[in-house]
């Protein structure tokens, strides 16, 4: 049976600063085994003092989410291709659903979505133009969130050759994936974005 791997990841910013809430994604070309933690097929989002929680979700092909609207007023959620993908996404892609504010001592207001197709989705409210979130649906099961330090663990990696791509909310362009070579022993890797991404309001 093929050994796997734990490769520890750390993503910078074009200052050379933590980048977190970045996607890392490895793909191995041999697709053996499975991560620990398989990625989620059900998440709740939701919309809280105008702003989505959590900022950024990564879920895999054919995930749900609940969006639930804690906020006393309406909001509406369009889902749409991601970066540079918005601009030239095919018509009709995406969806929009429309939730009613929550009552005062009643229940949220929900609505759900499903998420069939890899990549970047961006969530946004027709009503509040400054409200932005993410959805990263990723076709491999090695998927990670940096966390505060800009640091992603991925465990359980067949051995062999694999391509790391690194996204995050704030990079347009792509960064082009880096070859990498997965052996029984644990790895270190530092990438870096070409972006400062902006601070999250709090």
């Amino acid at each position: 049976m093929a050994r796997a791997g734990n490769l520890t990841i750390q993503v910078l910013d074009k200052e050379g600063k933590p980048a977190p809430d970045a996607v890392v994604v490895v793909v191995p070309a041999n697709k053996t085994g499975a991560p620990r933690n398989p990625l989620p097929t059900q998440v709740t989002i939701y919309q809280e003092k105008m702003r989505f929680m959590p900022a950024v979700s990564v879920v895999a092909v054919g995930a749900k989410a609940q969006f639930v609207n804690n906020d006393p007023w309406e909001h509406h959620v369009r889902g749409s291709a991601a970066g540079v993908a918005q601009f030239n996404a095919a018509a009709g892609e995406g969806f929009e659903l429309r939730l009613d504010g929550k009552p005062e001592g009643k229940p949220a207001k929900t609505a759900d979505a499903t998420f069939s197709k890899a990549g970047a989705v961006l969530l946004g409210c027709h009503i509040h133009g400054s409200m932005r979130g993410h959805v990263y649906v990723s076709e491999s099961p090695w998927a990670v969130l940096t966390n505060a330090d800009g640091v992603a663990q991925i465990e359980q990696l067949p051995e062999g050759a694999a391509q790391i791509k690194v996204w995050h909310a704030d990079q347009l362009i792509d960064i082009a994936p880096q070859a990498y070579t997965v052996t029984a022993s644990p790895g270190k890797l530092t990438l870096q974005l070409s972006v400062v991404p902006r601070r999250r309001r709090i």
